[in-house]
């Protein structure tokens, strides 16, 4: 039986669907995008500052559903611009590191919700 993940700590779903759901010990964490959970606007700033938030919220929604950073097993990235790959990357390893780092797909989108830089989904284990 699946479990619906929801915290006031990470933005509100914007569409059909849930910050996350669990399923025995598996964590699908939807595509975060650079919305300030309190305010429900994205942060100001270029793609260092949105992947910040971004980060922000998907370790929220991963502590939430009792997984953690630690325990990512893959990401999906999502950019809306491929030359924002570096700086994105300098903001992701601050968060998982070189070493370790989970499993990972990169995509340069065509358009993200909102108008976003980036976006980031995740799968992860409970501890």
């Amino acid at each position: 039986m699946k479990t619906i993940i929801h915290t006031e700590t990470a933005p509100a779903a914007i569409g059909p669907y849930s910050q996350g759901t669990v399923f025995s010990d598996l964590v699908f964490v939807s595509g975060q995008i650079p919305l300030d959970p309190k305010t429900m606007v994205f942060v100001e700033g270029g793609i260092k500052e949105q992947t910040l938030q971004v980060m922000t919220n998907l370790k929220a929604v991963l502590e939430a559903s009792g997984a953690s950073l630690d325990s990512v097993l893959k990401t999906t990235c999502l950019l809306s611009d491929m030359a924002d790959f570096a700086a994105f990357n300098e903001v992701y390893a601050e968060f998982f590191g070189a070493e370790g780092a989970p499993a990972r797909a990169c995509f340069a989108a065509a358009a993200l919700p909102k108008g976003a830089l980036v976006e980031v989904e995740a799968v992860a284990f409970k501890h």
